[in-house]
């Protein structure tokens, strides 16, 4: 059926003036465009009356961790109801393609925090291209993947620190070169997570040069948001460099006491890179602490092996006090090197129901209420709940924030956990933040420009030529909103609430919300990397 949408307040995402028109859609496309007063106003099946309402593009969450959630969800409002219409998954190196029986079941394993255990899901795929095949069965919102070098390296070398040999970078190489071919856009990786952290600049290197060869781009969560932050800033930038692939810097931030402030030496060092050529975004969520799980705080020498092999280490008393020396006097490089502070990681959510009384504390304040010391609590939560619990690290600073989101080469990436009993609120807020808060309220960029960031830069970081903008001949992936009223309905405290002042969402020109309801439509669909980008 098509659809016009009247006197409405076009935001194209170009960033430029936004101006009043009448959309028309048809087809799951935009089809005409009439800006108010230029000749006969078009005609449909259907009117939308939007005045008051602003129409932008969909907006694309560039990091996003809903691997299995759109599988197991069909309802998805966490991002649906934000005005999402494209996620890209498969991040931080780990994700479930591709895969053989032996390492889906460990990384199942390695990432029940951010995803669940996947007990209830059906893994019938082991390619990328059969996960891709599997999402186009129908989903709540679009969806493009990343190859997860740390799974590719679980596949082909295992959790061993050690180089790989020339056959298993060959097999390495052979996997991101078929994904590549079935629909990835890039590779990420998680340089802090074993056993991605333990490739060594050339083997990433290798690896990105097959992605740049497709025309894909690199997204690393690299090596240190803390000590030495810049440095591993910059070591992305060289290894692209040599490999000539284009960077996308994942949840790009500078965290802990040690970089108050820094974030203009982050956008220093980019704009000097781009000055000379080099190809780099980035995206951030708008809120000072970041999310993960509590056992990527440990070294990266406790976790060699895999999940099980961390475990043994942490129930013999003699390891664990040598990983409590590393975590709370040294700083382990999973808790980029810094000494750890209790007092601001916070338990955000437990896989074992049973543990649920943590979650909402720091460790600092579970183990005063037990009267011991935080590392006794920290090693009973990751013993008793398998490793499986997440947390709310309080580390960021807001002149960071809001710094480097203005840089124009920013996009949005909500970095969402959507499990937990208290998961961080940027998994349902992230974007209309952005449009409320950041926007309208403190006018760190005009809605115009916020708007752009979200939809026509990770457009074309992504590549894809028909989506991003409000235009003639675009896919129908858009949002109706209210600038005066929009706003992030999740907080701290109750972190799943749905946002305002989003009435309606379409994606493929089909309603998937309506007068702020969720439809029952399952509009999406896999986003593949197109042939003509090789």
């Amino acid at each position: 059926m098509d659809l016009v949408i009247k006197d409405t307040r076009v935001i194209d995402g170009t960033g430029g003036a936004s101006y009043r028109a009448d959309v028309k859609l048809a087809e799951g496309r935009i089809t005409e465009i009439r800006a108010e007063g230029q000749g006969p106003r078009p005609t449909a099946a259907r009117t939308v009356e939007a005045d008051g309402l602003a129409l932008s593009p969909g907006f694309i969450d560039m990091h996003a961790h809903s691997d299995l959630a759109l599988l197991r969800d069909p309802d998805h409002s966490a991002k649906a109801a934000q005005g999402v219409t494209l996620e890209v998954l498969g991040q931080d190196g780990l994700s479930y393609a591709p895969v053989d029986d032996r390492t889906l079941a460990q990384v199942r394993q390695a990432i029940t925090g951010w995803n669940g255990d996947g007990s209830d899901i059906d893994f019938d795929w082991r390619t990328i291209g059969e996960y891709l095949d599997r999402l186009d069965r129908g989903i709540a919102v679009n969806a493009a993947y990343l190859i997860p070098q740390g799974t590719v390296r679980m596949y082909a070398v295992g959790w061993d620190d050690r180089d790989a040999t020339p056959a298993e970078l060959d097999h390495m190489k052979r996997l991101v070169a078929e994904g590549m071919e079935q629909g990835a856009v890039g590779m990420s990786s998680g340089l802090t997570y074993t056993p991605g952290m333990y490739a060594k600049d050339a083997e990433l290197t290798e690896l990105c040069r097959v992605v740049a060869s497709y025309g894909g781009y690199y997204c690393p969560h690299h090596r240190s948001y803390g000590a030495g932050a810049l440095d591993a800033y910059r070591e992305m930038v060289e290894l692209t460099r040599t490999a000539d692939c284009a960077l996308h810097l994942a949840h790009a931030t500078m965290n802990f006491g040690v970089n108050k402030g820094k974030g203009v030496d982050l956008l220093a060092l980019l704009d000097e890179a781009i000055a000379g050529g080099a190809d780099i975004s980035l995206d951030t969520y708008p809120y000072t602490p970041g999310a993960t799980t509590l056992v990527a705080m440990l070294p990266s020498w406790a976790n060699e092996g895999g999940p099980d092999a961390t475990l043994v280490r942490l129930k013999d008393d003699g390891t664990a006090e040598r990983i409590r020396h590393h975590v709370e006097e040294i700083g382990a490089d999973g808790c980029h090197g810094v000494p750890i502070e209790w007092d601001k990681i916070e338990v955000s959510g437990v896989s074992d129901p049973g543990l649920a009384s943590c979650v909402g504390k720091t460790i600092a304040q579970a183990a005063a209420e037990r009267g011991e010391a935080p590392w006794i609590t920290a090693r009973r939560l990751l013993v008793n709940d398998n490793l499986g619990s997440t947390i709310l690290q309080h580390v960021g600073h807001e002149e960071n924030v809001r710094a480097i989101m203005q840089h124009p080469v920013h996009t949005g990436g909500s970095d969402g956990i959507l499990q937990g009993f208290k998961p961080h609120p940027r998994a349902y807020g992230t974007f209309p933040h952005y449009l409320g808060h950041y926007a309208r309220d403190l006018g760190v960029m005009s809605l115009e420009e916020t708007v752009a960031h979200l939809t026509s830069r990770p457009a074309a970081r992504l590549r894809l030529p028909d989506r991003g903008l409000v235009r003639e001949g675009y896919r129908a992936d858009l949002v109706l909103f209210d600038p005066q009223t929009v706003a992030a309905g999740s907080t701290f405290e109750a972190p799943r609430t749905l946002p305002v002042g989003i009435p309606h969402v379409l994606i493929d020109g089909k309603f998937v919300i309506e007068d702020g309801r969720r439809t029952d439509a399952l509009a999406g669909r896999s986003v593949r990397r197109t042939p003509s980008a090789a």
